[in-house]
């Protein structure tokens, strides 16, 4: 499969490790992808971000807020507030107990960096592999040779992971993204 990914979509998945790095998870999962995708400039998928006025900074800071969060999302977090639950609340006060982040994830080493190379101790997630393959059968059932960085925005757009509904959240939803890219391909034609 990997043969078939364009040099963009090659550098989605290699930031998202760098993503998981940064952030101190052993694990690749839909959020580094999306924040990887948000990275992009001149390509399919960030033409097609721009094209739906897609707030880049506004997408990151939702998935770091879900990051915090133990990955609830935003939508979790309301669900939860109607039954009495202040998921912010009881965030802070974790974190008063264990520190700052304590609910983020997995920290690599105890947050040490290691001289290893990054991708080397980094797994992807199962909702992440879910991902790339969906991106793949979403090529073939569009009849593209490649796999781009478009078909992994779409795979993300149809997945209701955090990656998913930040993106829905901010209007970036499967139809609008098929149809952002339809228009596209009708702007190249003419």
């Amino acid at each position: 499969m990997w043969e078939r990914f364009t040099g963009a979509a090659r550098s989605v998945v290699r930031d998202a490790v760098a993503h998981a790095d940064r952030t101190g998870s052993r694990t690749v999962g839909e959020p580094e992808l999306l924040l990887a995708l948000l990275d992009r400039r001149d390509t399919p998928a960030a033409a097609v971000l721009d094209g739906l006025g897609a707030p880049r900074p506004a997408l990151a800071a939702d998935l770091a807020a879900d990051r915090r969060r133990g990955g609830l999302s935003a939508a979790d977090a309301a669900a939860l507030a109607e039954l009495g639950i202040d998921v912010d609340a009881v965030v802070a006060r974790v974190e008063d107990a264990h520190g700052v982040g304590a609910l983020a994830g997995d920290p690599i080493d105890g947050g040490r960096r290691t001289a290893r190379r990054a991708w080397t101790r980094h797994r992807f997630s199962p909702d992440a592999r879910a991902v790339l393959e969906r991106a793949l059968r979403i090529a073939a059932g569009r009849g593209d040779r490649h796999i781009g960085d478009e078909h992994l925005l779409l795979a993300l757009t149809v997945r209701s992971g955090p990656a998913g509904s930040v993106l829905a959240g901010h209007g970036v939803t499967h139809d609008a993204v098929v149809r952002a890219l339809g228009e596209r391909a009708v702007g190249r034609a003419g």
